[in-house]
């Protein structure tokens, strides 16, 4: 199966290249009085009006702000697309689905619930993969 590598805190992450729509840098976000904490708010993409999350917030991660590589990866759930704020988006790779192993103590302090599982993707690096379905949820 094909990923996005995300980075987020210095981890690495992947979502499945057929969730993602597209990959964009920062862009003019209207809050939206009343909705959670982890909600930045609405972005106009070409004509779309698309709901947009800060990962870090919804990770219990402090916000660091917007930097060069800051990017909003754009998935689709349900028939919506929601941005997701995330540090930098890094790569497109080929991993095994049968690699894909249940979440365990190495991700830290992400809530398990997110997570589909953990791979190794040489070099000493692992791969958190995100359940992208149990994110949206909320």
């Amino acid at each position: 199966m094909k990923v996005i590598v995300f980075a987020l805190e210095n981890k690495e992450y992947g979502i499945e290249v057929e969730r993602v729509r597209t990959i964009e840098r920062p862009m003019p976000i209207t809050r939206v009085p009343n909705t959670s904490d982890f909600v930045k708010g609405v972005a106009n993409m070409r004509g779309v009006i698309v709901p947009i999350i800060s990962l870090r917030r919804m990770f219990g991660l402090e916000d660091t702000g917007m930097t060069s590589q800051t990017r909003i990866i754009v998935v689709a759930f349900n028939g919506m697309e929601v941005g997701i704020f995330v540090d930098s988006a890094n790569d497109v790779m080929d991993i095994d689905p049968d690699d894909i192993y249940a979440p365990a103590e190495l991700v830290g302090r992400v809530e398990s619930k997110y997570l589909r599982g953990v791979t190794n993707i040489g070099n000493g690096r692992l791969l958190v993969m995100l359940d992208v379905e149990q994110l949206l949820k909320n």
